[in-house]
C-alpha cells in the first residue's frame, strides 16, 4: 500500500514566525505528491520533513498572495535541478498567469522540467485521469482564489469467499472486473455478486476565504478537510475585514459538510499558542486537529 498522509510544511499565514513557516502542504496519495500553496521557504521545509522534493507530481496555487506562492519558483527550480523526469502539473487561477510566469522564470537557469499548466477560469471539474478527479470553486477573498476538491474513483473490492462460491478464479477475475459480468458454468455472475463498492477517498482544501456556501460544497463528505482558521472569534472583525475565517467558522463548515476529519491551519502570527483554536473549533466539530510545522496526519 502506498503512503497516504498529509504533511504540514508550514502553517503560518502572511507573516512567518519563529515556530511557523509560511504555509505549504504536501499530500502523499496513490504514489503521487500533491503540493498546495508553497509559500516562502517550502524547499527547505522538505529537508526538515525528510521528504525528497521529486515526490511532488502536482502543484496547486489557490491565489497569488505571496504567502501562498513565493515558494513556487524555487520548488520548480529544485525539481529541475533534480532532473525530475515525470511531468509536474500546475493548477492555478487563470487570472494569475502573469504571476505564475514571473515566479517560474524569475531567475536564470537551464529549464528542462516538463510543466503542464492548468489555468482555471471556470468552476467545476478541471481535470480527470486514472488517479484523480479535481474540482475547483472560487472562494471569497477579494481576489481570484480557488478551493480544491480531489477525489479518487470508486472501486470494487472482491471478496475471496464469494469468488470461490461463484467459481470465479484466475483470469476470470480480471475479466469480470473489466466487463462487469461474465458467464461461469452456464450462469451469469455480476461483479456485485462477488464484490462490494468501496467509495473513493476525498480530500478538500479551503484556504483564505470568508464563510461561504462554496466551501461547504467543496468539503461535502470529505475524508480529510484542510481549512484555514486565521483568527479566533475574539478577532472576528479582523476575519471579516481581511476575508478570512475564524476557527469557529471553519468548524461550522466542517459540521455542515459532514466531513470525517478537519485540520485547521493558516494561523495569524498574532497567536503564539494554537490550543485556543482547538478549544474553539472542537466545541462545534469535535473531530478537529490542529496543524503545526512538520506534523503528519494519516489520510485513511
Amino acid at each position: 500500500m502506498s503512503t497516504r498522509d498529509l504533511i504540514i510544511l508550514g502553517c503560518s499565514s502572511q507573516q512567518p514566525t519563529r515556530l511557523r513557516n509560511h504555509g505549504a502542504y504536501l499530500l502523499r496519495w496513490n504514489n503521487e505528491g500533491l503540493l498546495f500553496d508553497p509559500g516562502e521557504g517550502t524547499q527547505r521545509q522538505f529537508i526538515f520533513a525528510n521528504v525528497a522534493p521529486p515526490t511532488v507530481t502536482r502543484i496547486f496555487v489557490s491565489h497569488f498572495h505571496g504567502d501562498h506562492c513565493l515558494g513556487l519558483g524555487s520548488m520548480l527550480m529544485r525539481l529541475n535541478l533534480d532532473k525530475v523526469a515525470h511531468p509536474i502539473h500546475c493548477y492555478y487561477p487563470a487570472s494569475g498567469k502573469v504571476y505564475f510566469d514571473r515566479l517560474r522564470y524569475g531567475t536564470l537557469y537551464h529549464d528542462h522540467l516538463q510543466v503542464i499548466e492548468h489555468p482555471v477560469s471556470e468552476e467545476g471539474i478541471v481535470h480527470i485521469d486514472d488517479q484523480f478527479t479535481i474540482e475547483a470553486k472560487f472562494l471569497e477573498h477579494g481576489v481570484d482564489n480557488i478551493g480544491w476538491r480531489i477525489s479518487e474513483k470508486d472501486v470494487y473490492k472482491f471478496e475471496k469467499d464469494k469468488l470461490k462460491q461463484f467459481g470465479v478464479q484466475g483470469p476470470l477475475v480480471k475479466k469480470l472486473e473489466k466487463e462487469g459480468q461474465i458467464e461461469v458454468q452456464g450462469k451469469i455472475v455480476k461483479i456485485t455478486d462477488v464484490a462490494h463498492l468501496q467509495k473513493g477517498r476525498v480530500f478538500a482544501i479551503v484556504i483564505d476565504t470568508k464563510f461561504t456556501q462554496k466551501a461547504i460544497e467543496l468539503a461535502s463528505g470529505a475524508n480529510l478537510f484542510l481549512c484555514e482558521s486565521t483568527y479566533l472569534e475574539e478577532h472576528r472583525e479582523l476575519a471579516e475585514k481581511y476575508h478570512h475565517l475564524t476557527a469557529k467558522q471553519a468548524a461550522t463548515i466542517a459540521k455542515q459538510a459532514n466531513v470525517k476529519q478537519m485540520v485547521l491551519t493558516h494561523f495569524s502570527a498574532r497567536y503564539q499558542e494554537l490550543d485556543p483554536f482547538y478549544q474553539e473549533a472542537s466545541k462545534v466539530f469535535p473531530n478537529t486537529m490542529i496543524a503545526d510545522d512538520l506534523k503528519v496526519f494519516p489520510f485513511l
